[in-house]
């Protein structure tokens, strides 16, 4: 049951019936002596006017229209006025008796009532008794007068009895006497406004009645009732109680009450069936409205009816799962929430509504559930383990859960270099050739509309091959002789580190040392006489190897501590052979020009220009130009002179003579052809000091074999 609630207003009329008029007495007893007149009065509380009033006796109208009237004759008197209903009959006796039980008139309902024993010769009678139902109820006394507290309607029959002394004792009985009761308001009526409520509408229930006029200070207190149920919050003072919606289950036995602190009574029980709709037009809502949500998010689905009353039953559902819940209320909506949605919740969704008249469904709604997109994944894709330039490399970036389409952009030290797309979800590429400058961190973001997301940084390094190394020698001193530390460097100038340098001499490997962070490398090499020759170094960083020019190496045949003796005895030797050279000039002049000295050797006089032998055959090209091969095996005469007699460091000495012959001049690559004369080949020494040399007096014979070999061709 619904909360209900009273209405305003008071009980003294029914609504379409005027109130009854009511019968007045002069004087106010309904018993009278036999001959005496008695005025009777209609009131009408509804009319100030004086109207025509209609008088009934015993059931017939009487001739009398006016709105007093007066009375001799025992009968049940009736009045009626235009404003006013048919008044209650009220029973007047005119008795022949000697004794009489009077009664006032009007007397209500719960009033107390005046009962007066009244005789002809009132001084004769000494004591008065009063019986109802032949019982005495009060006596012993001569009381004209009693009152009977709280009288109800009772049907019993009241008398008195007078007794006095003349001569003898006597005892008179009076008439019986029926108090006629004014109803002070009528049993009520339950009236329901509509009479068959429909489900979940209202209804007002009216306990209808009407209060005496001639009470107007009687309160009346109404209650309403299903079975034995007390309806709203008890009794009040209103005739009406609203309900303002009705269900099924509250349809039965209805009935009110009226009462005062005296009086109750109860109206008749009345039927009421709750009348009720079965549901119609089914529909389901889905917030957010569009059907389209996020994952993680909540889901409402309301589910209403345009029609249908009482215990609603909702259930919802999604296609290929079944019912995702139920609801049964008085209601005509209902709604279920999904707190949490995922990817598996998107589908068809419907509702279904019924209140025991069958199941009625709603239109299917699509939900579509879209996923934020997780952390993109960057991964680098190279042709070969290390990133070389100009290799092709390619970004590729995707992210394992996220709804399409998604949009990647790709960052390079934080700075946008490309971008892609994935309509139907996926990665996305982006491709370019490398450079040097494209070493650093990589990363690349991922949006779906739904927020950004961002990779964790991936590095690369790019990798450059080495360059064509550039072999040098290094040397603390001018030139490297016997016994020096010489420093083989080998230096690529552009290659990604670690770089390791091979050395070779004549293409065997020396040795090998690396640069962990770029540069060159350096080895070292403890000089002695096996060490001239052609050096190269090579370089590798793992991207194939690169190998410098060929640089040729020569050593001085003796250590530096004693190039100073065989300066010294050097000098002394060439003064011995410029002596020498002299007598054989002589000597030669006597000669036949091209003649052979005493010692078998081809002879070279240095102030004689010589002219080519006609023996000899001329150039085979005059115009080829001289080769860059080693030097063909020639006949070296020891002849030698100082070309360089001024005070420097070094003394340049003609060493040997080259006398061309016609067996050698063809395997001679280094001879300009167009020269037919001998060839001077210059040797360089340092001068010594003399205390070096006089150290070394001593030994001039194992100098002069140590000398030999240190001597260097320019």
């Amino acid at each position: 049951m619904s909360r209900v609630s009273h209405g305003k207003g008071r009980a003294d009329s029914v609504p379409g019936v005027p109130p009854k008029a009511v019968l007045e007495l002069d004087p106010p007893w309904s018993t009278a002596f036999k001959g005496e007149i008695v005025t009777v009065r209609c009131m009408d509380f509804n009319s100030l006017t004086k109207r025509p009033t209609t008088w009934w006796q015993n059931g017939k109208v009487l001739k009398k229209v006016s709105e007093i009237i007066q009375i001799k004759s025992s009968g049940d008197y009736q009045c009626k006025t235009p404003g006013s209903s048919l008044s209650d009959p009220v029973h007047v006796e005119f008795s022949s008796g000697w004794l009489i039980l009077q009664a006032k008139h009007p007397i209500y309902e719960g009033d107390s009532v005046t009962l007066k024993c009244l005789g002809k010769k009132e001084k004769s009678i000494i004591q008065r008794d009063y019986y109802k139902d032949e019982e005495k109820i009060f006596g012993g006394s001569n009381l004209q007068q009693i009152i009977i507290n709280s009288v109800f309607m009772d049907p019993g029959e009241y008398k008195c009895t007078a007794s006095g002394k003349l001569i003898i004792p006597w005892t008179e009985t009076s008439n019986s006497l029926r108090i006629q009761f004014q109803e002070l308001f009528p049993h009520p009526v339950l009236t329901a406004r509509p009479s068959q409520p429909i489900e979940g509408g209202p209804v007002t229930l009216t306990c209808e009645t009407q209060l005496s006029p001639w009470k107007p200070d009687v309160q009346l207190q109404f209650c309403f009732f299903r079975d034995v149920q007390t309806l709203g919050s008890g009794c009040s003072s209103s005739p009406k109680l609203q309900i303002p919606i009705m269900w099924n289950e509250d349809s039965g036995s209805y009935w009110c009450q009226a009462a005062t602190t005296r009086i109750t009574k109860k109206s008749q029980r009345s039927q009421i069936h709750v009348q009720r709709i079965p549901v119609s037009h089914v529909n389901l809502e889905i917030q957010p409205l569009e059907g389209q949500l996020i994952e993680g998010h909540k889901l409402v689905l309301i589910c209403s009816v345009a029609k249908g009353t009482g215990n609603i039953t909702f259930s919802w559902h999604r296609d290929g799962r079944g019912i995702l819940g139920i609801k049964t209320q008085h209601s005509q909506l209902a709604e279920l929430q999904l707190p949490t949605v995922t990817e598996r919740d998107a589908g068809r969704y419907y509702c279904t509504a019924d209140n025991n008249n069958g199941p009625i469904l709603s239109k299917k709604i699509s939900v579509t559930v879209k996923i934020p997109i997780s952390n993109p994944v960057l991964t680098i894709r190279a042709p070969r383990a290390l990133a070389v330039v100009g290799d092709l490399v390619w970004l590729y970036c995707e992210v394992q859960r996220g709804s399409p389409p998604i949009l990647y952009q790709f960052y390079h030290e934080n700075v946008t270099v490309g971008s892609g797309s994935a309509p139907s979800g996926g990665g996305a590429f982006f491709n370019f050739s490398l450079t040097v400058e494209h070493s650093g961190k990589y990363s690349c973001e991922a949006d779906n509309g739904l927020g950004s997301q961002h990779s964790h940084p991936v590095s690369l390094k790019v990798t450059v091959p080495v360059s064509c190394p550039v072999f040098t020698f290094r040397s603390s001193q001018g030139q490297a002789v016997i016994g020096d530390t010489v420093e083989l460097h080998c230096e690529s100038l552009r290659g990604s580190p670690p770089i390791l340098y091979r050395f070779y001499r004549e293409n065997v490997t020396l040795g090998n040392s690396s640069a962990p962070w770029g540069g060159g490398a350096s080895f070292n090499l403890l000089v002695n006489t096996e060490h001239a020759g052609n050096y190269s170094c090579e370089a590798d960083n793992g991207l194939g190897a690169q190998r410098s020019e060929v640089v040729t190496f020569s050593v001085i045949g003796i250590s530096r501590s004693r190039v100073g003796a065989a300066t010294a005895g050097v000098t002394g030797l060439l003064l011995g052979l410029v002596i020498t050279a002299v007598l054989l000039y002589c000597f030669g002049t006597r000669r036949k020009s091209g003649g052979t000295s005493a010692m078998g050797m081809p002879s070279y006089n240095p102030c004689v220009h010589q002219e080519p032998s006609s023996s000899r055959p001329p150039p085979s090209n005059p115009e080829e130009p001289i080769c860059s091969e080693p030097l063909a095996v020639l006949d070296l005469q020891p002849v030698y002179s100082n070309v360089n007699p001024e005070n420097t460091n070094l003394i340049y000495s003609q060493i040997q003579n080259i006398q061309h012959t016609n067996g050698n001049l063809a395997n001679s690559p280094r001879v300009h052809r167009e020269d037919t004369g001998p060839v001077v080949i210059y040797s360089e020494l340092k001068k010594s000091h003399g205390n070096d040399f006089a150290k070394h007096t001593s030994k001039r014979e194992s100098i002069h074999e140590d000398a030999t070999g240190n001597y260097e061709n320019v």
